[in-house]
């Protein structure tokens, strides 16, 4: 049976000027992770990301648990997390006034907890494609896509790397969730629900051959768990 280890990017700079970027905190995350993993032996066949940079600095954190020397992480752009920023202004400028939020929801949401209430509620909208972009909406991606382009790029990756291989994955929650889809077949709504539930760092494994493929580990934080090290564990 060959795996895919799936890691999700140490969090990223929320609020600040960019945040596909990791913050300090994200940073320590991975290196804790690579650390746990070099005392317990850990190697990998392949270490591939998506071409985010929070994505692509997480992988080069976990550079030396390859069995061969790599300078870099192959970058796969398919494993990219969906753009959530048009989902919201789309959900803001359409559906926001008549869902209880009012017009003073203003972009960019500064508070985290406002956010996630309106991150929530638009990919509610998103899912079942009732957010309509207009011309001048940069960046938007349809839900079907998103399935489409995930489930795709990990099947070709199940079929590229076979014969016991193990390929560690540095991607994002809604990727992982929708891996999850892949493999347990769950109806959307849980895509989202289970995208809010990962955290930075966590790993998730799938394991395949045969003709199978199946959830072995979600959402573990095995280089967390000790109690000087819990005050590290985010969602975002």
């Amino acid at each position: 049976m060959s795996e895919l280890v799936f890691v999700r990017h140490g969090q990223a700079s929320f609020g600040s000027a960019s945040y596909d970027k990791l913050s300090e905190l994200g940073i320590e995350q991975v290196r804790l992770l690579a650390k746990h993993w070099s005392a317990m032996g850990a190697e990998f066949d392949h270490i591939v990301s998506g071409s985010l940079l929070r994505q692509q600095e997480t992988a080069r954190e976990l550079l030396s648990l390859a069995k061969t020397p790599l300078t870099s992480p192959e970058q796969v752009p398919a494993l990219n997390e969906y753009n959530g920023d048009p989902l919201i202004k789309i959900y803001l400028r359409d559906h926001a006034v008549t869902e209880d939020f009012g017009a003073d929801v203003i972009w960019p949401i500064k508070d985290p907890r406002l956010f996630q209430q309106v991150f929530e509620a638009a990919t509610a909208k998103w899912i079942t494609d009732e957010l309509q972009p207009n011309a001048d909406d940069q960046g938007f991606e349809r839900f079907e896509d998103f399935r489409i382009r995930v489930h795709e790029a990990l099947d070709a990756l199940m079929s590229q790397h076979k014969g016991g291989s193990r390929v560690l994955i540095s991607t994002s929650g809604g990727v992982i969730a929708m891996a999850l889809q892949r493999v347990l077949d769950f109806p959307d709504p849980q895509v989202i629900a289970t995208n809010w539930m990962v955290h930075n760092s966590s790993v998730t494994k799938i394991r395949y051959g045969g003709g199978r493929v199946s959830l072995t580990q979600f959402n573990s934080l095995p280089h967390l768990e000790q109690s000087e090290f819990q005050h590290l564990i985010t969602y975002r």
